[in-house]
């Protein structure tokens, strides 16, 4: 099974280590590049994990901060994408499920009641 990928999003940590706290800091070099964005746009774009990003924002981001994609965008696994063992059905295979160990309750016999 192949893994699907996501991504980290890291531009305001790397804001952050070029000195740049405040997210309209992005504005006016953005400007400068032919690129125009509201102050709204920029806090969602520095906040938020952009899912659809143009590559002239994204290269324009790289030459401001000077720093490579790398630092921006970190690939990791997505979440739930691995398969996790599937369990016996209870009392189908005579062993504790997995993760209960011992704590497994056993199942109770009825017998007919004896009389002296």
């Amino acid at each position: 099974m192949v893994a699907k990928l996501d991504h980290r999003w890291h531009l305001r940590k790397v804001m952050a280590d070029r000195g740049m706290f405040s997210t309209t800091d992005l504005i006016p070099p953005l400007k400068e590049r032919g690129i125009s964005l509201s102050s709204s746009q920029v806090y969602r774009l520095v906040v938020e994990r952009p899912e659809r990003l143009s590559l002239k924002i994204l290269m324009a981001l790289l030459d401001i901060l000077d720093c490579t994609m790398d630092d921006l965008i970190e690939p990791i696994a997505a979440a739930g994408t691995v398969r996790k063992p599937k369990k016996a059905a209870a009392g189908g295979s005579g062993t504790p499920a997995e993760g209960l160990g011992g704590l497994r309750p056993k199942r109770a016999r009825i017998r007919g009641v004896d009389h002296p």
